[in-house]
């Protein structure tokens, strides 16, 4: 057996094989912790709502309500997706040219999202975006005078919809725009939602590809397919901002790479990097946690000055132009939390179930192949962090390292998980977090690259979760 030198202390570490039990039952216990995870949140949250100390959903800490009878035929479609899905795409990743792989990622995702909403009929595509609740509803106060809407944003807020209370006025723009475009209704609205949201797979599968390398990619690309949160994919608008932040954060690794590309095509890539990156937090407030995730592509880049100059460009035109039309951004969050607190609505959540329960909503999300994967993520990226200090020390430096997969894949992970986690226990979560979870939750998906699972029993097991949720949950979204 070959045994390799500590970076550290250069003494033989114990032979590779002696160290791999231990990280597999690492892996097993975590997905025993996934599971025992989402039955304690739903047995509890079932005793709460029992007891009346939990009223605000049905089905906690779902925002939904388990379906009176399971569908039959509906599912077909979604069956149908899946079990073509866990055949074709592993092969179709290794061989298929990169060049044609993230169109196919976007459509693959793309179609098991639309296959899974029609379960409930065609009509469920739209049909979340047509409740009172939602943003569309709020477009007849928005159309007579655009620019009056945006400077009075903050003052009349009261009076608009539950989701443009809660949001920065930004979504309501874009769907104003898009009908000016002649593209009006909500089926148009859920087209552009699903397009984004899908989208993400292949940006995702772009930016593994510029930190860990193609390899890492190809085999992220089915896992980022068939991910159990194409559930709210169709159609829920926070699939529009996990599309605007996949991008933003693709674009900043394509500028800051260091393979040969032009020098203007690496700053055009940084500019609307920061264009779209400068959109998230007058998308939506809780976006603000997501910029950890372009912050580690670019500790891992390392881009050049000018790439840096141009992504901060980039990055102040959006928050300038909604401030010159009259709305700043503190008072609407003052706002909003105004509202929130007086609404009484989810602010009566109970804090100390949801900072528990919201996790298990994101294990639902990810699945068990990524929550067999996250160890590896962290124990990566910790390992990294560990090298690179050494590395600062004179008398290590000229040490010899051990092989090391490397942070590119992991750290990304880490940074989406430790923006959850702020989140979470900040307590601006507590419910609904199947939707708010989404722009972060997809990046977790790329744990699966490392040493993490690639089998198609893994990918079955994906798709199941979803199937499960869809057949036995009715969401609002």
């Amino acid at each position: 057996m070959v045994r390799h030198a500590d970076p550290l202390t250069g003494r033989a570490s114990a032979p590779a094989a002696r160290r791999r039990p231990s990280r597999r039952a690492v892996r097993a216990g975590a997905v025993v912790v996934w599971a025992a995870g989402i039955v304690a949140a739903f047995a509890v949250g079932w005793h709460l709502r029992r007891a009346g100390l939990a009223t605000e959903d049905a089905l906690p800490p779902l925002h939904a309500r388990l379906r009176d009878r399971p569908p039959t035929w509906g599912m077909l479609p979604a069956l149908a997706v899946a079990a073509a899905g866990v055949a074709v795409l592993p092969p179709l990743a290794s061989r298929l040219p990169w060049r044609a792989l993230p169109p196919v990622a976007w459509a693959g995702a793309a179609l098991w999202a639309v296959a899974l909403a029609v379960v409930d009929g065609p009509g469920a595509l739209a049909g979340p975006l047509d409740a009172p609740t939602e943003y569309p509803a709020g477009l007849a106060q928005l159309r007579p005078d655009p620019a009056e809407w945006l400077r009075t944003f903050t003052e009349r807020l009261g009076g608009y919809t539950t989701h443009v209370r809660g949001h920065p006025p930004l979504p309501m723009l874009v769907l104003w725009l898009l009908e000016r475009a002649g593209l009006a209704g909500t089926g148009w609205a859920a087209a552009l939602v699903v397009a984004a949201g899908s989208s993400a797979a292949a940006a995702i599968a772009v930016t593994v590809r510029e930190l860990a390398g193609e390899r890492a990619a190809r085999a992220a690309v089915p896992f980022l397919v068939l991910a159990p949160l194409g559930v709210w994919v169709a159609t829920s608008m926070d699939a529009l901002f996990l599309g605007v932040g996949a991008w933003g954060t693709a674009l900043a690794a394509l500028a800051a790479r260091r393979r040969p590309a032009r020098p203007g095509a690496r700053v055009a890539a940084a500019v609307g990097a920061g264009l779209l990156l400068g959109c998230l937090p007058y998308l939506s407030y809780g976006l603000l946690p997501l910029f950890a995730v372009p912050a580690a592509v670019l500790l891992l880049a390392r881009p050049r000055p000018v790439v840096l100059a141009a992504l901060g460009a980039g990055l102040v035109v959006v928050p300038a132009a909604l401030t010159a039309g009259g709305f700043w951004w503190p008072d609407g969050v003052r706002a909003t939390l105004d509202t929130y607190l007086v609404s009484r609505g989810s602010a009566r959540r109970s804090y100390g179930y949801f900072v528990f329960a919201d996790l298990a909503v994101l294990g639902l999300l990810v699945g068990p192949a990524v929550a067999h994967a996250v160890p590896d993520a962290v124990l990566d990226a910790a390992a990294a962090a560990v090298r690179r200090a050494a590395r600062a020390l004179p008398s290590v430096r000229a040490l010899p390292s051990a092989p090391s997969p490397g942070p590119g894949a992991a750290l990304p992970v880490c940074a989406a998980l430790v923006g959850m986690l702020a989140l979470d226990l900040s307590g601006v979560t507590k419910g609904e977090v199947e939707r708010i979870w989404l722009p972060f939750a997809a990046w977790t998906l790329a744990a699966v690259s490392l040493r993490g699972p690639r089998s198609r029993w893994w990918l079955a097991a994906q798709a199941a979760t979803a199937l499960a949720v869809q057949a036995l949950v009715l969401s609002p979204w």
